[in-house]
């Protein structure tokens, strides 16, 4: 793995003030005093996190960065992604007002290179959160940039300066992966590292891959005017996600004119005359598409070269650095934590997997289980598809009775007023008890939605104890509470209901 140059494209005031903030130019190492408490390798996610953590609480801190701090999430993924997807939005908004009632004169007109300046605005505004001089003035952490490589069991090296540890963390994070198709690399192609550079709009570009990040960025380049097709090998994108919700997505992004070839596979890529053509095979068999430019998003590479894994005795393969259900190694003065080793990777897993990390590598007593926690992602999509838990099948693979209660947006009031019905809430309880295994929501906003069913998981509420929630009227989450209603009426058996008719009929 080569290392990435630090020079920002666009060369503009939003850039210059990013890397001033997260790897500062004139940026002097400190000199390591002794042994640390706590060294952290990587300051995206889940470093920060750790090292934060860990300083807050008065350990001796080192934190080693070798590109810019704020990692994917505030880099080259969660931020400048959701900044231009709002962008999608509000031309979307735009182009859909008429069936509100709403005109204006004109056609929708969007101006690309102000959309991609806005996320590089939002990017620099947010990144003092992450830089290097509040890690070092404000929290006291050591920052060190540079490439870091174990030297033995306690000790790394990093530009030329020894660190010696008494527990370390692991969170160099993952890249994108770049499948071995013939012509790929020597034609060009765009990742999450590099999409976020573009000051001029692909009239045409080619989405190879249907996971999280491909369908989000493929329905917003569409909303902003580019002629977009998602090529996917598996007969579904969003493979991991319940079925209806891909579909659902899947008519969407039809409608937003995104060409969606499922069952396809890429064979090679071409250069044709100012432009790139795909080889596809697919359902119909062989085809040939001109785009202008490739985004790949398959999947995520372990950042692990050149760590000296093996000198520390950490053992790692293929799908990164191996740990326990405590996050430590095979190493127990060191641990892991986030995309490194992690097979959910989202910055929200990175995060509470490193304040496990806290508890179990700094402090004696309970170690925190990473399998305990209830991990809840979602695809920032429109509709968006947010889930928690286990998915039905997973539940019945396990062995539990399982109930599943869907409710239609479509009996959501709220849903009805802003038009907005196709999407659906989700969950999956115990027949009997409720004990709540996992729910989906797929509507607007159903990211923010979902937490409240990881937070009724997490304290333990069954679905019909979510009856007495009382919801705002009138909001989409009242689909909890129609599901939770739904639930208590079954217990309403023919006895029961007999019972009741009795009681009725004797105190009338």
């Amino acid at each position: 793995m080569t290392r990435p140059s630090l020079a920002l494209s666009p060369d503009d005031d939003a850039n210059r003030q990013l890397l001033a903030n997260v790897h500062p130019p004139d940026w002097q190492n400190p000199i390591a005093d002794g042994r640390y408490n706590f060294v952290v390798l990587g300051a995206g996610t889940a470093g920060l996190v750790a090292a934060a953590g860990a300083a807050g609480m008065g350990a001796k801190v080192a934190l080693v960065e070798r590109h810019l701090m704020g990692g994917d999430c505030l880099n080259v993924g969660c931020v400048p992604s959701k900044a231009i997807i709002r962008s999608g939005h509000a031309a979307h908004a735009l182009a859909e007002a008429a069936g509100f009632g709403v005109h204006f004169g004109g056609d929708v007109e969007v101006d690309f290179a102000a959309v991609m300046a806005r996320m590089r605005g939002v990017r620099a505004e947010i990144s003092p959160n992450d830089s290097a001089r509040r890690f070092a003035d404000n929290l006291g952490v050591h920052v060190y940039f540079g490439e870091a490589r174990f030297t033995g069991r306690d000790r790394l090296e990093v530009a030329g300066r020894e660190i010696r540890f008494s527990k370390a963390v692991i969170a160099t994070g993952a890249r994108a992966a770049v499948p071995p198709i013939p012509g790929l690399v020597e034609t060009g192609f765009l990742t999450n590292d590099t999409v976020f550079n573009l000051t001029e709009q692909p009239r045409r570009l080619a989405v190879i891959g249907g996971g999280p990040i491909g369908c989000e960025l493929a329905q917003t380049f569409a909303r902003l005017g580019t002629e977009v097709t998602v090529v996917e090998m598996m007969e579904q994108f969003l493979p991991r996600e319940d079925r209806d919700a891909a579909e659902l997505l899947h008519l969407s992004m039809q409608r937003d004119g995104v060409r969606i070839l499922l069952a396809t596979r890429l064979d090679r890529v071409e250069t044709a005359i100012s432009s790139k053509a795909l080889v596809l095979t697919g359902p119909a068999g062989e085809r040939r598409l001109i785009v202008d430019e490739i985004f790949v998003g398959v999947g995520r590479v372990p950042n692990i070269e050149g760590l000296g894994l093996d000198t520390a005795g950490v053992a790692h393969d293929r799908t990164g650095v191996l740990i326990d259900d405590h996050l430590r190694t095979s190493n127990p003065r060191i641990y892991a934590s986030g995309d490194v080793c992690l097979p959910a990777k989202f910055t929200h897993v990175a995060d509470f997997a490193s304040r496990a990390v806290l508890q179990n590598a700094l402090f004696p007593g309970p170690r925190k289980k990473f399998s305990k926690i209830n991990l809840a992602w979602a695809t920032y999509t429109d509709p968006e598809i947010a889930h928690v838990g286990l998915y039905e099948d997973e539940a019945i693979e396990l062995g539990l009775e399982i109930e599943t209660i869907t409710i239609p947006m479509a009996e959501v009031d709220r849903a009805l007023a802003e038009g907005e019905t196709e999407g659906f809430f989700r969950v999956h309880v115990h027949p009997r008890k409720g004990t709540i295994h996992g729910a989906t929501f797929v509507c607007r906003r159903a990211g923010d939605l979902i937490s409240e069913i990881t937070t009724a998981m997490h304290a333990g509420l069954t679905l019909g104890e979510m009856a007495a929630v009382i919801h705002p009227y009138p909001t989409i989450a009242e689909a909890v509470r129609k599901a939770a209603d739904q639930f208590n009426r079954r217990k309403l058996t023919p006895l029961t209901t007999r019972i009741l008719k009795h009681w009725f009929a004797w105190t009338r």
